[in-house]
């Protein structure tokens, strides 16, 4: 599925406690909070989820430590992205050869913050998603399992 695709499907709506947001459907998602949609055959894009972005703030800096053409492997540190409330590894949630960078992020990093499902997109991978990748069902349990358990509950 591309992002010219004609009618993508409805968002799936999520809300819990105070955090509400819209999980598109034409993506998968890992359990380190990043989607990945396929670009093309084979040429992955890849950003972090609306739940990470809250958890990281506003975000300051970021890079990366592979040159596109590089060989990566699902959870190989990628680079750094750096905010008011942590600074994060950008780990790659694809098995192939890396892309490059969002260009748009060199000039607009709040672009990541004002639309992470869309023109904030951090890299892209040539190759195959990783295994752990869920749909946007299944992601919607992971994000109720995550706020639980940040919230102390058991069940």
């Amino acid at each position: 599925m591309t992002d010219s695709s004609p009618n993508p499907p409805d968002p799936l709506p999520y809300q819990r406690c105070r955090f509400a947001t819209s999980i598109p459907r034409d993506r998968l998602y890992t359990p380190d909070h990043y989607w990945l949609k396929q670009q093309e055959p084979g040429l992955w894009r890849v950003g972090l989820t609306a739940w990470a972005v809250r958890m990281l703030g506003d975000f300051v800096e970021h890079r990366f430590d592979v040159v596109p053409g590089a060989l990566v492997r699902p959870g190989e540190v990628l680079g750094s992205l750096e905010a008011f409330k942590a600074l994060a590894e950008i780990r790659s949630a694809a098995a192939g050869t890396f892309a490059g960078g969002n260009p748009i992020l060199h000039t607009n990093l709040d672009a990541i913050a004002q639309d992470c499902h869309g023109i904030g997109w951090l890299y892209e991978v040539r190759g195959t998603a990783d295994a752990d990748v869920c749909d946007a069902e299944a992601y919607r349990v992971l994000l109720d399992e995550t706020i639980d358990a940040m919230r102390g509950y058991s069940g």
